[in-house]
């Protein structure tokens, strides 16, 4: 069924960001994607960008806008909770992923976990140093729960390693630049001595990136020139697909190792749609991660950029979809009126053809009863027909006569109109062939005077011999297009019109029809 009217979402969810960055780009891609098979779904995405204030205040405003269920990555342990704990309260399914609060009042949780990734990123590097070194660490944002778990899993994992020292702990939020900052700051502010770094650990890819810059501007600065081969490793976690992801930089040797922290955009969006609909589903899901290393980097690269192919694919033959329909939306009430105007031409060509039907087997049966029609010529009506009158004047023995017009004799009686039709029938079909006949000509063959004629034909029929001896044409041109197969050209010669163009033009002023409908 058509109809004009906009589709409603029936579900309204409201994403809470704790910040803007490629990790983050790449989930809310993931759940536009998945929200697109998924009309009855409509995302609100907010980020407060590092500053826990803004995000209970965005929280609270999608709480007021009516969203039906609240996805939130707390940017903090426990200033967010509050705004969190309001929304659970008022009745909003809540999923907190990838950070916990410091509250159980949430519906389902989401995350990798951190704990894990820190312990595996530090049994790599103590792997690396042969269990002798020293690392820089680079933390993430003060008081997030990630940031907190991976110090926690690194520490418990180097601590085997008495040879194994953390000489700095810098702290950051997350960012490149930050990162950067910090670790500039430290290398101006140590001795040559204390800056021995084996390896750093970034606690994401962007951090570890950030003291990467650092590190190589403070070894060109350096009087001696210091070759940039005296670099440390580089560990970070996060390992995004793409140009500017931690795969690829594992790739290009500007990273020793990443860890694959997973966005699962589309798991977060069908969780939420499972809730909101009644459906199972777990409380708490713990995602699966890699380690990406120089020996899995490559193969694990190919196989993202393939993913980000195909998801890149699916977007445009999903926006391709959403502008059809759009367009089909605005040409419903259009088609409505076309598909009305269609029926009503159809039903009026069906009366019409009908109609002219009916008009062609009315012509046909004229014209097979006629004069011409040589098998009931004797009882058919014709345009010869002697029209009787009540009117008429009798003549001395009381007969009446025809009513004539001009001289015609007075003894010309009715009794004498049907032999002296049928003699004229009978010389227009003996000559009808002939396209050079003529009045004069038929006069001659009934021994009458062309005037004489005129009268005679015209008192009877009301017709003049030419009128007379066109339609007889016409009926017989008629009759050979019914019983034969002659062309029209042929049927044309044979009735005596020396133009098959004029035969056709003359029929259909007789019939309504041209001579190739007859047999149809």
């Amino acid at each position: 069924m058509l109809s004009c009217s906009k589709y409603e979402p029936r579900f309204h969810i409201g994403i809470s960001q704790c910040s803007e960055d490629i990790w983050r780009d790449w989930q809310n891609a993931e759940m536009k994607l998945e929200a697109s098979f998924h009309e009855e779904a409509q995302l609100s995405f907010t980020t407060a960008h590092d500053d826990s204030r803004r995000q209970t205040q965005q929280i609270d405003s999608l709480v007021a806008a009516g969203i039906d269920l609240l996805i939130v990555a707390p940017n903090q342990l426990q200033t967010v909770s509050p705004a969190i704990d309001r929304a659970y309260d008022s009745g909003i399914p809540v999923i907190v992923f990838e950070r916990k609060t410091d509250s159980q009042k949430y519906t389902a949780f989401v995350s990798a976990d951190n704990y894990e990734m820190g312990r595996q990123m530090g049994e790599y590097i103590a792997t690396c140093l042969g269990g002798k070194g020293n690392i820089l660490e680079i933390v993430g944002l003060k008081g997030s729960s990630p940031a907190y778990e991976r110090h926690c899993g690194f520490h418990a994992a180097i601590s085997h390693y008495l040879d194994i020292h953390v000489t700095a702990t810098l702290q950051g939020d997350w960012t490149e630049t930050t990162a950067y900052k910090a670790t500039k700051q430290w290398l101006n502010g140590e001795s040559v001595n204390g800056k021995c770094i084996d390896v750093v650990f970034g606690h994401n890819d962007r951090t570890a990136m950030g003291a990467r810059r650092a590190y190589v501007e403070w070894l060109e600065g350096m009087e001696n020139n210091t070759s940039p081969s005296q670099l440390p490793l580089f560990c970070g976690i996060d390992g995004l697909p793409g140009e500017q992801g931690g795969i690829r930089q594992v790739c290009d040797s500007l990273l020793t190792a990443s860890y694959i922290y997973p966005t699962r955009g589309d798991l977060l969006l069908q969780l939420a749609l499972d809730i909101l609909e009644g459906k199972p589903y777990e409380k708490e899901t713990l995602l699966t991660s890699a380690l990406v290393t120089h020996k899995n980097a490559n193969v694990l690269y190919l196989e993202s950029e393939e993913v980000v192919r195909r998801s890149q694919r699916l977007e445009r033959m999903q926006l391709l979809a959403s502008s059809y329909l759009k367009e089909l939306s605005a040409q419903k009430a259009i088609t409505v009126l076309a598909c009305g105007v269609i029926g009503l031409l159809l039903i009026a060509i069906v009366l019409f053809y009908l109609y002219h039907r009916g008009q062609v087997n009315i012509r046909r049966e004229r014209v097979l009863n006629n004069l011409w029609n040589m098998e009931n010529a004797s009882d058919s009506p014709s345009a010869f027909s002697v029209h009787e009158a009540s009117s008429a004047p009798a003549n001395q023995t009381g007969e009446k006569t025809a009513s004539l017009e001009g001289d015609v004799p007075a003894a010309f009686k009715f009794s004498d109109a049907s032999p002296f039709i049928n003699r004229f029938r009978e010389v227009v079909e003996s000559n009808m062939s002939n396209s050079e006949l003529s009045v004069e000509d038929l006069a001659a063959n009934m021994n009458l005077s062309r005037v004489q004629l005129y009268r005679k034909v015209k008192a009877i029929t009301g017709s003049s011999p030419v009128e007379l001896l066109r339609t007889a044409r016409l009926n017989r041109g008629y009759q050979l297009l019914l019983t034969t197969d002659k062309t029209v050209s042929e049927v044309a010669y044979a009735i005596g019109f020396s133009a098959p163009a004029y035969f056709t033009k003359c029929f259909k002023d007789e019939f309504g029809m041209v001579p190739g409908d007859v047999r149809k």
